[in-house]
């Protein structure tokens, strides 16, 4: 009956070839574990919690060569979700901004737009990041330049950024008594610009009354800071970087290496993205951008309210697949000195620990883990835009 039967025929190929997967695995899992016996190896990641001896040029977090190599994997992983985030995000904005030029009316935006995706998406992102590291210590001044009476070089916005060829130096906030409670407020002004936002576009779709975003949102952002910033007595201030001996001090350090790995990355894969923006925006019918100007919208609307809400059921899935892109071509960054993952647990701690296999199999299952949360998020936001059946 199980295999003659059509209602359980598929049920039971389904499980025999499950049965067929396990056996492969433990088959595979076994001689991996005998071919190290016979070897005299084992499978151990003691090693997380020996000294590491080295130092890491980029450290989100308090790390020095005393620390351990479990420590100095964390630090590596920080470092890859850092320079994933910031690239998905500069992606996108650049990706969404190039394919709606890509179909301008103007003849000369429209060439630029087609110049810049077929440059950047034909030539390899290693490329790219060898590129723009190259741009970033010849073309930036050196830390000498800004010091003397008469300056090469001069800081930027207020004298608050410097900008060099080892890196870019930004403020960095202090935190002091009373900070929580500016953040709780900033944290409240966000939830509700997107609150405000939500009831604005309700008003449209419901009653057609066109309600400001942008003012509002502005003066939501940073009114409520401001009033609690003056209120505690300005608990949050900002360290300014400055030029002691050779160097800057003070502020947050942004080295080269993750600057020309973020631009790189963000304007690589910005041109696949542009051309998933452009073919979601043709899969929306003519006729809803002819019904929406027909209403009187002028054509920023007509792209912001009508075309792009439907275009991102297409856009979305081959979106998520170039944000697992960037996450995983973050590895180059060894090829600048960033020390990422890969750099680190992959690359410094295999070579003295001598631990390939166990390095090896934690780096894999650190980029997966990365991998598939990205798309779980992804795949959450989806379903949240796909048409809704009556």
């Amino acid at each position: 009956m199980l295999l003659n039967d059509t209602r359980y025929r598929s049920l039971t190929f389904q499980f025999i070839a499950l049965v067929a997967i396990i056996a492969a695995m433990a088959f595979i899992g076994g001689n991996l574990v005998r071919n190290l016996t016979e070897a005299g190896l084992n499978i151990s990641y003691d090693f997380l919690g020996a000294q590491a001896g080295y130092d890491i040029n980029q450290r989100p977090i308090s790390y020095d060569s005393q620390d351990t190599h479990g420590r100095a994997a964390m630090v590596g992983l920080l470092n890859t979700l850092i320079v994933a985030f910031l690239a998905c995000v500069t992606a996108t904005i650049i990706g969404v901004l190039a394919g709606v030029l890509r179909l301008s009316p103007n003849w000369l935006v429209r060439k630029i737009m087609s110049f810049y995706v077929e440059i950047f998406r034909n030539v390899p992102v290693l490329i790219w990041i060898l590129i723009i590291f190259s741009i970033m210590i010849n073309a930036a001044p050196a830390p000498r330049d800004f010091r003397g009476d008469d300056p090469s070089a001069s800081m930027w916005l207020f004298d608050t950024i410097a900008v060099t060829n080892r890196g870019v130096y930004l403020p960095k906030p202090v935190w002091g008594s009373g900070s929580l409670l500016v953040v709780g407020v900033f944290i409240a002004s966000i939830i509700g610009i997107f609150m405000y936002r939500r009831y604005a576009r309700k008003q449209l779709y419901d009653h057609g009354r066109l309600v400001p975003t942008f003012w509002p949102s502005v003066a939501l952002f940073f009114v409520p800071v401001i009033l609690a910033q003056l209120v505690m007595g300005s608990p949050i201030s900002l360290e300014y970087p400055e030029l002691k001996g050779f160097n800057f001090r003070g502020g947050v350090t942004i080295l080269g290496s993750l600057i020309a790995l973020w631009f790189a990355l963000a304007i690589y894969t910005g041109a696949f993205i542009a051309e998933n923006v452009r073919a979601g925006i043709l899969a929306v019918s003519a006729g809803q951008t002819e019904a929406a100007a027909a209403l009187g919208l002028r054509p920023g609307r007509i792209m912001n309210l009508v075309v792009l809400p439907q275009a991102l059921r297409v856009i979305i899935p081959p979106l998520i697949s170039q944000y697992l892109n960037i996450t995983k071509n973050s590895s180059l960054a060894i090829a600048v000195g960033y020390m990422d993952l890969t750099g680190t647990l992959g690359g410094i701690t295999l070579l003295q620990t001598g631990r390939a296999i166990e390095s090896v199999l934690l780096l894999m299952l650190f980029y997966l883990i990365i991998s598939l949360s990205i798309s779980f998020i992804m795949n959450i936001y989806n379903n949240t835009m796909k048409l809704q059946e009556r």
